[in-house]
């Protein structure tokens, strides 16, 4: 009989039937999440301040303290099921740089994505990466596209510690804000500018207008401000 001690044998019945394989589920490495809505019944519903998910109960709590509201568990079966619906709309947050800011364009047709590109060329899979993806050129047309599900949405990522809790984890913000991948790259040169963690004030602003039609508008965006270096920060005494 040979000999397989110190021979890693690992199972491949998946190689004759691929399609059988279960779709891997995978957790990052933050303790919670921002986010400037929730859904109610399946609709979405936008909030005047930032609802936290978390799955530790300490942190959960910690948030509490610092941004209001109180912890509840939810019947989320992800591991993010304690919500903290805040009282805050906006907070100091500490941005490693620019690498801490992910962005692309995505469009799902329920658990599959269907199109991923940077809004030039093809992003997945990987032999159509590099290819044109034949978006619009337009912003109007490409928000039109997205509006009736012919299009993809942005896919902006931002990964964050909390100014006045530095060493609670690290939070995440996802979000398919149009008007924030518009000064995306803003936000960027700032923070190039900074060469380093980044002190920025994370928010959702309201924004209210009314239409030519005489209709009323109102809604929030997430907005960051980058303020200064975060060892300029931290050693001005005022901070």
């Amino acid at each position: 009989m040979p000999k397989t001690r110190g021979i890693f044998m690992a199972l491949r019945i998946f190689e004759t039937d691929p399609a059988a394989r279960p779709k891997e589920t995978f957790s990052d490495d933050t303790v919670g999440r921002f986010s400037g809505g929730k859904q109610e019944n399946g609709i979405p519903v936008t909030l005047p301040a930032w609802r936290v998910s978390t799955g530790d109960p300490e942190v959960a709590k910690a948030i509490a303290q610092l941004m209001g509201g109180e912890p509840e568990e939810t019947d989320s079966t992800n591991e993010n099921f304690i919500d903290v619906e805040t009282t805050t709309d906006k907070v100091k947050v500490v941005l490693t740089g620019v690498d801490a800011i992910s962005s692309d364009l995505k469009l799902w047709n329920g658990s599959n994505l269907i199109h991923h590109c940077d809004g030039v060329e093809f992003l997945s899979p990987e032999e159509d990466k590099g290819r044109p993806c034949g978006c619009p050129a337009l912003m109007e047309d490409r928000k039109a596209a997205a509006k009736s599900k012919r299009g993809p949405s942005p896919s902006i990522s931002v990964e964050f510690r909390l100014a006045e809790d530095y060493d609670l984890g690290v939070f995440r913000l996802q979000t398919s804000s149009w008007k924030l991948a518009e000064v995306l790259h803003v936000i960027e040169n700032s923070l190039i500018k900074v060469d380093g963690e980044a002190l920025c004030l994370l928010e959702l602003e309201l924004v209210e207008y009314t239409t030519s039609k005489g209709r009323d508008v109102s809604y929030r965006k997430p907005v960051i401000r980058v303020i200064k270096a975060w060892n300029e920060a931290i050693s001005d005494p005022k901070f």
